[in-house]
C-alpha cells in the first residue's frame, strides 16, 4: 500500500493533515476496524469519520454509595464505600465527587472560646509568685440607730474599710487568704463608734501527689451591743471581742477515697463593759480556749460529687473554772456529720452536712445539751448575668447566762446578683437569724434586708450605693430594735 493509500485508509486528506495517535491507531490483531474503533474519551474525532453510534449513558442519582456507568455498557457498578480513607476514594472520570468529599472528610473541630477576661476586674500586684489584691473603700451616709437599741438615736456616719487579697500561682503548693478591717465613726452618738474584722489565710503544702498538709489561721474583730442577754445591764459602750484561731490538718487520697484529719484551737476574749454611771463590769469570766479534733472520709463517686461522713470531738476551757454566776461552764462535746460537695454541670456549686452533736458540762446543774449541726452553702450560675448565693448554719454557742446551758445559734442567707451591665452590678439580700438560750426563757430572732448597687468606672474605681434593714425582736423586755442605713461611697483596688 502506498503513502498516500495509507493516509486515506488512516482517513487523512495528504500530508499536511494530522495523524491520527494513541487509542484511535489500531494496534495488534483487535479485530476493530477503522470505521468502528470507538475514539477515547475527550478527544476529537478525525475529520471524514463518522462517530459510531452508541447506546446513550444512563442517567444516574449520586446516592450515598456512588454508582459510575461505564461507558457503551448499561452495566452499572458499585465503587467502594465512603468508609475508606479520603486519599483512597474512586473519581468520576477523572474529577474527585465534591459530595463524596463532604461526606467522608470530617469537619473541623469547634474552636475552643476561652473565659473571656472581664474588662472592669483588678489586675492586682504581682510579686514573685503571689498577687496581692489591696482595696480601701470610704463610705458615708446615715444610721438610725447605731446603738442598736429601743431608744432610736439616728446620725451621720463614716464607714472606712480596708482589705487585701492574696492569691499565689505556684506549680505546687497554694497559698490564699484575705485580710479586711473597718471602722465606724458615729458623731451624734460617739459611744457607738466601733472597729470590726475578719480574716483568713490558708497554706496547703503538696508533700506527694496524694498527700496534702493545710494549715490555716484565723481572726475575728467584733462588738457586743449594749443589750445583750450576756450583759448584766445596759452599758455605755461596745465592748469588744476579739477571736483568732488555727487549723493544721492532713489530707489523704486513696484512689477515690479521700480522708482528713485536722485539728483546731480557737481562742475568744471579751473586753470589760462599763455602765453609764462608771461602774466596770468585768467579763473575763467569758474568756474561753477550745480544742477539736475533726476526721472526714469521703468518696469521690465524680469529680463534682464526694460524699462523706465526719466525726468531731471538742473541748470548751474557761480561764475562770466558776463564772460570775456560779457556774462551772467549762464542757466537752462529740457528734457527727453526714453530707456531700456537689457540682452541677458547673452552674451549681456547694456542699452541704447536716448532723448533731452532744455537749456535757462540768456543772452537773447544767446537764447535757444536744443540738443539730448544719453547714451549707450554694452558688448558683442561673445565667451568665445573675447569681444566686446560699448559706445556712446551726451551731452551739457559749453564754453566761445564769442557769443557761448555751445558745442554740441558727442564721440563714440568701443573696441575689445580677449585672444590668458588665461594669453595673445589682445585689438583693435576705438574712434570718434565731438565738435560743436554752434553759431560760430568752429567744431573739433577727431580719435584715439588703440592697446594693455598684457602678465600676474602670479596673480600679467603683462607686457603691447600699441600704441596709435590721430588725431584732428579743424576749427580753425593751430589747427589740429596729435600724436603717444608708450609704454612698467609692472603693479604689489597683
Amino acid at each position: 500500500m502506498t503513502g498516500k493509500a495509507a493516509a486515506q485508509l488512516r482517513g487523512t486528506a495528504g500530508p499536511g493533515d494530522p495523524v491520527v495517535t494513541g487509542s484511535m491507531a489500531p494496534t495488534g490483531n483487535t479485530g476493530l476496524s477503522v470505521q468502528n474503533a470507538e475514539p477515547a474519551i475527550g478527544t476529537v474525532p478525525p475529520i471524514g469519520i463518522r462517530r459510531p453510534s452508541r447506546p446513550p449513558r444512563p442517567t444516574t442519582r449520586r446516592s450515598r454509595n456512588p454508582v459510575q456507568a461505564l461507558p457503551g455498557t448499561p452495566f452499572r457498578s458499585t465503587l467502594n464505600p465512603p468508609s475508606l480513607a479520603p486519599d483512597v476514594q474512586p473519581q468520576l472520570n477523572g474529577v474527585p465527587d465534591p459530595e463524596l468529599a463532604l461526606r467522608t472528610t470530617p469537619p473541623p473541630l469547634p474552636r475552643r472560646r476561652l473565659a473571656e477576661e472581664d474588662p472592669y476586674a483588678s489586675l492586682g500586684i504581682r510579686t514573685g509568685g503571689l498577687t496581692l489584691f489591696p482595696a480601701i473603700e470610704q463610705s458615708i451616709g446615715y444610721d438610725s440607730n447605731p446603738n442598736r437599741t429601743q431608744d432610736r438615736k439616728g446620725s451621720f456616719v463614716s464607714h472606712t474599710e480596708g482589705e487585701l487579697r492574696l492569691q499565689s500561682d505556684w506549680s505546687r503548693h497554694e497559698l490564699s487568704g484575705f485580710l479586711r478591717g473597718a471602722y465606724n465613726e458615729y458623731p451624734s452618738v460617739p459611744e457607738a463608734s466601733r472597729p470590726e474584722g475578719a480574716g483568713r489565710i490558708g497554706l496547703r503544702l503538696d508533700l506527694l501527689r496524694d498527700t496534702q498538709i493545710n494549715v490555716e489561721g484565723r481572726y475575728l474583730i467584733d462588738t457586743q451591743r449594749p443589750d445583750s442577754p450576756d450583759l448584766a445591764s445596759p452599758v455605755r459602750t461596745r465592748p469588744l471581742i476579739f477571736s483568732e484561731g488555727g487549723t493544721l490538718g492532713v489530707t489523704q487520697r486513696f484512689n477515690r477515697l479521700v480522708a482528713s484529719i485536722q485539728g483546731t484551737i480557737d481562742r475568744t476574749d471579751y473586753e470589760n463593759a462599763q455602765t453609764p454611771s462608771g461602774i466596770v463590769i468585768d467579763q473575763s469570766d467569758r474568756n474561753v480556749t477550745q480544742y477539736g479534733l475533726r476526721g472526714r472520709l469521703g468518696y469521690e463517686v465524680t469529680p463534682g460529687f464526694i460524699p462523706f461522713v465526719e466525726v468531731l470531738a471538742d473541748t470548751r476551757v474557761y480561764d475562770q473554772r466558776i463564772d460570775n454566776s456560779g457556774f462551772a461552764r467549762s464542757s466537752d462535746g462529740i457528734g457527727g456529720r453526714a453530707g456531700t460537695t456537689f457540682e452541677i454541670t458547673r452552674l451549681i456549686t456547694g456542699e452541704i452536712a447536716a448532723g448533731a452533736i452532744d455537749r456535757r458540762y462540768d456543772d452537773p446543774r447544767l446537764g447535757n445539751l444536744t443540738s443539730p449541726l448544719l453547714d451549707a452553702s450554694l452558688v448558683w450560675a442561673m445565667t451568665p448575668l445573675t447569681t444566686i448565693r446560699a448559706t445556712a448554719s446551726a451551731t452551739v454557742d457559749e453564754t453566761t447566762v445564769a442557769d443557761a446551758r448555751g445558745v442554740q445559734t441558727l442564721r440563714g442567707l440568701v443573696e441575689v446578683s445580677h449585672a444590668l451591665r458588665r461594669n453595673l452590678i445589682l445585689t438583693a439580700g435576705l438574712t434570718v437569724s434565731d438565738y435560743d438560750y436554752q434553759g431560760v426563757p430568752i429567744e431573739e430572732r433577727g431580719y435584715g434586708a439588703l440592697l446594693r448597687a455598684e457602678w465600676k468606672l474602670n479596673r480600679s474605681v467603683a462607686i457603691r450605693a447600699s441600704y441596709n434593714w435590721e430588725r431584732l425582736e428579743s424576749s427580753i423586755p425593751n430589747s427589740s430594735y429596729t435600724a436603717n442605713v444608708f450609704l454612698v461611697g467609692m472603693r479604689f483596688a489597683p
